[in-house]
This record gives C-alpha cells, sequence and structure tokens, in this order.
C-alpha cells in the first residue's frame, strides 16, 4: 500500500475503534443500573426489554440517520449547538443498539442464579453489595459477557454504517470499494473491521473467563491484549498521520467514482499550495449538504438539481441561468453556504434504455416510454425512488413500470445489460455511456431540472471559496465522462487519483 494508503487505513482504524469502544462504553453505562434494578421490578424489566427489543428491530442504517433529524430539532428547540452530524448521532444509535444483548445478558445471568445462594450468603452476613460482586457476578459472568461479548461484536460490525452520517470508519473503505468495484479495498475494510471484532471478542472471553474461575491470570491477560490493541491501533494511526498542525481542508463526497475523482483533483491542487487535506467519503446526499451547512467538511460537491429540490425546497423548473443565479443568493441567505464554482459540466439524470429495445418498441422520449412502461421493469440508484425528480417525472408522464427496483448506481448499467431490467436511471456524465449500447431517453416536457456541478463552500471559509473559483468552467463533460470511466471500466482499472491526475493534464487544471 501507498503512504495515503497507509494512512486513510490507519485513520479509519483508529475512527473505528473509538467509535465502538466509546458506543459500547456508553451502553454499558446505561444497561448496568438498569439490570441491578430489574430484578426487584419487573414492570420495570418488561418496558425496558420491549423499548429494547423495538430498537433492535429498526435496521442499523436507518437508526443511525433518524438520529440526524432529531438532533437538528433538539438543537432548534434549545439553541444549543447540537452537532447532527458525525460523532454524536454515530454514539447515540450504536449505543441504543447495543443495549439489548448487554440487558439480556445481565438481566439473564442474575436471573439464572438460584435462590439459595443467595440465601446462603444473607446468613453469613453478606451484605447485597457483597453479595453482588463476591458472588452474583461470579456465576452470572458466563451469560452476562456473553451479551457483552454479543454487543461488541455488534457495534463493530453496525460501526462500519457510520460513514453514512460522516463520521469516518472502516466502512469508508467498505463504500469506496463497492462503488469503484475495487474489491481489494472492499476486503481490506471487511477483513479489518472482522479482525478487530475478533481480537475484542477474544478479549472479552479472557476477561469472562478469569472472573468465572476466580483466576486473575485470564483476566489480566484479556485486558491486557485489549490494552495492547487500543495502544496498537492509536500509535500506528499517530505515527502514519499527516505531520500538519494547521487544520485540514475537509473534502466530503457522494457515493459514486465522479465525486471521488473530484475530491482528488481539488485535494492535490490543495496540497500542491501546502494546505493538509482530508476526505470523508460516502455521504448521502442529504447529509453531504448538511455537512457542509454545519461546518463539518469544508468543501462539497454537489449539482443544481439536488440543491434546488432538497435544500430550497423547489419543484419548478426554471433556466439554468435563473436557477444558479438564485441558488447562489438563497444558499448564502438561508445557510451562509457559497458556490463557489460552476464546474462546467451537467451530471443530469436521464431515462435510459439498451438501443435495440428502444428501437423496437418505437422509444426516444421519455412521452413514449410511457407507452409501454407498464411491461418494463425500472432500475434506480439507491435514492431516486424517494426524491422529488421521480415524483416530477410521474406528474408531468405518467410513469407506471411492472416492476421497480434499486441498485448501487455502479450496477445499474450491468442490469440493463444482462436483462434484469429494460429501463435504468442514468447520469450524462456516466463514463459507461461512452461504451455502452443505450439511448437516453429525451426529456420532452422538461419534467427535471439542471444538474450542473457545482463546488459548495461552507460557511466562514470565504478566503477558501475564493481560492476554488479557479475551477468554474474549466471540466467539459466529454473530460468528466472520460475520467469517470478510468475508474469505473471492468478492466484496467485506474484508481480516482490517477483518474484526477489524468483530468488535471487533460483540462490543464495542474
Amino acid at each position: 500500500m501507498s503512504g495515503p494508503e497507509i494512512a486513510a487505513l490507519s485513520g479509519a482504524l483508529a475512527a473505528h475503534l473509538g467509535i465502538s469502544a466509546a458506543a459500547l462504553l456508553l451502553a454499558v453505562l446505561v444497561a448496568t443500573p438498569l439490570v441491578l434494578l430489574m430484578p426487584a421490578r419487573p414492570w420495570l424489566r418488561r418496558w425496558v426489554m420491549g423499548l429494547a427489543s423495538v430498537v433492535q428491530t429498526v435496521p442499523a442504517l436507518a437508526l443511525l440517520a433518524l438520529f440526524f433529524p432529531l438532533l437538528v430539532l433538539v438543537r432548534n428547540l434549545t439553541g444549543l449547538p447540537v452537532p447532527s452530524l458525525g460523532l454524536l448521532p454515530s454514539l447515540l444509535a450504536l449505543a441504543l443498539y447495543a443495549l439489548l444483548p448487554l440487558l439480556r445478558g445481565g438481566a439473564g445471568g442474575l436471573a439464572a442464579i438460584p435462590d439459595g445462594v443467595r440465601e446462603a450468603a444473607r446468613a453469613i452476613g453478606m451484605t447485597a453489595w457483597q453479595r453482588l460482586f463476591h458472588v452474583e457476578l461470579s456465576l452470572a459472568a458466563p451469560v452476562v459477557f456473553g451479551g457483552l461479548r454479543t454487543a461488541a461484536v455488534w457495534t463493530i460490525g453496525a460501526a462500519t454504517l457510520a460513514t453514512m452520517v460522516g463520521q469516518e470508519s472502516l466502512g469508508d473503505l467498505i463504500f469506496a470499494g463497492l462503488q469503484l468495484q475495487d474489491w481489494r479495498q472492499v476486503l481490506l475494510g471487511c477483513a479489518t473491521a472482522a479482525g478487530l471484532a475478533m481480537i475484542v471478542d477474544a478479549g472479552l472471553g479472557l476477561v469472562e473467563t478469569g472472573i468465572a474461575r476466580r483466576r486473575r491470570g485470564p483476566a489480566l491477560v484479556g485486558l491486557l491484549v485489549l490494552a495492547l490493541l487500543g495502544a496498537g491501533v492509536m500509535g500506528w494511526w499517530w505515527h502514519s498521520r499527516p505531520v500538519s498542525r494547521a487544520r485540514p481542508v475537509v473534502i466530503g463526497t457522494k457515493t459514486f467514482s465522479e465525486q471521488y475523482i473530484l475530491a482528488e483533483l481539488i485535494a492535490a491542487d490543495l496540497r500542491r499550495g501546502g494546505q493538509p487535506v482530508a476526505i470523508r467519503s460516502g455521504l448521502g446526499s442529504g447529509i453531504a449538504f448538511q455537512s457542509v451547512v454545519a461546518g463539518g467538511i469544508d468543501v462539497g460537491i454537489d449539482y443544481s438539481g439536488t440543491l434546488w429540490t432538497q435544500a430550497l425546497g423547489r419543484s419548478d423548473v426554471m433556466p439554468r441561468a435563473a436557477m444558479l443565479a438564485i441558488l447562489r443568493r438563497d444558499l448564502k441567505a438561508r445557510y451562509r453556504v457559497t458556490i463557489a464554482a460552476r464546474l462546467g459540466f451537467e451530471n443530469a439524470y436521464a431515462l435510459a434504455m439498451k438501443r435495440d429495445a428502444a428501437e423496437r418498441l418505437g422509444v426516444k422520449r421519455i412521452s413514449d416510454l410511457a407507452r409501454v412502461a407498464p411491461q418494463l421493469r425500472l432500475a434506480t440508484d439507491l435514492e431516486f425512488q424517494s426524491r422529488a425528480e421521480w415524483a416530477a417525472l410521474q406528474r408531468a408522464y405518467g410513469l407506471r413500470f411492472a416492476a421497480m427496483r434499486a441498485y448501487t448506481p455502479v450496477l445499474m448499467m450491468a442490469a440493463v445489460g444482462d436483462g434484469s431490467a429494460d429501463v435504468i436511471t442514468a447520469y450524462s456524465s456516466d463514463g459507461a455511456l461512452s461504451t455502452a449500447d443505450v439511448v437516453l431517453l429525451a426529456d420532452d416536457r422538461g419534467a427535471l431540472p439542471a444538474y450542473d456541478a457545482l463546488l459548495v463552500v461552507a460557511p466562514g471559509r470565504d478566503a477558501l471559496a475564493r481560492q476554488l473559483a479557479r475551477y468554474d468552467g474549466r471540466i467539459p463533460v466529454a473530460a468528466m465522462r472520460a475520467a469517470n470511466w478510468r475508474a469505473d471500466r471492468p478492466d484496467n482499472k485506474q484508481s480516482p487519483a490517477a483518474a484526477a491526475r489524468w483530468l488535471a493534464r487533460e483540462t490543464g487544471l495542474e
């Protein structure tokens, strides 16, 4: 691995271990008093276990995402600077997710102790605390630690999803690798997370053995394993981190190749000027913009149509120039976010079909598609079906398909290629369009807004915005499409950094 790759892995691993340990500790602090109170209060046990079970039925990613609007509401109601992205929502969601195994392990372990043992302890004069620490915890240790070990493994696994709410983790490697079809990176992220979980589980297992057998040796070895793991990970991160006292410029990306390439392009440019840079990848569309608003990231790569519908809540369609002028004005007034540059190309949503199928059915425009849509299957990206653009297409054309499925963006072209789908949502700057035998269907009723690629800059970063203004109009769509294909092509695939270097040479942005 190269130096930047090692630094990225060490940083992701340190962040992953840190957020997992903090969430597990918070869950233990919440679960412990509840476990001790539940034996004498059956009603409390029913309520607590019921609520914890309900939380467990919510998918981890959904739980992470739900904390974003909840924390925004808390901030608006209290006026306190409560962060809604990154560490805090990840910490709270992962801690909640860890509660059920901790509660079941603790309550189950204490409930399994025979009443006769407790009576014998009382008979020899032990206090309640002495019975708890010298008798009950020793007997309950296998069940209690079983719950703790399960919670630890679950938390480490679920922490990979924290990437989606702006928290650095090993999920950065996994999600970027999935999008770029870089299976080495996916395996590296998965194997590192699995190895971390196994080491933590083994260390806790030794502590469990020592407590259950009342032997200090195994317990001390287990604690030593956990301590060495933490020290080793943090030491590796400290050694491999970029040496700079300056605050890095944080560039945020969404979950597709174009974003990774543009982030690497800007990062290389800023580094040549001596500025430290960090890239936060894998953010969802709404999370990415809100991260810019909150100052969690300094530079975001966004699109005029997305900001028009999501940030401004607009559903009307306007000419490109008027739309851009309103975005510049309203984003500044409402969010204090600056549009530093319009990059020069558009990455617009479009509907696409295989050329032979479109010719056979006589489909050239979306209005033609509406006639045959009930016979066809639509494949979209993961967000499209819940976006305002899909609602606009339905209103304008009355589209109704026989079936609809969501895919990661990189798999949509494969879906139409192997016959899994008849129609797909495509992007006008998609590199695969230069080689795939597909046609883009004309939006003849103008339902979709323009999607000019923009650089947006966080509040208070005016000097950075002026610095990035040099990108205005510098990247034509043909160059962006070719760079995307370099990262996406199945053979002779390049890294986003290599594709960014090619794009810089091609556009004179070196």
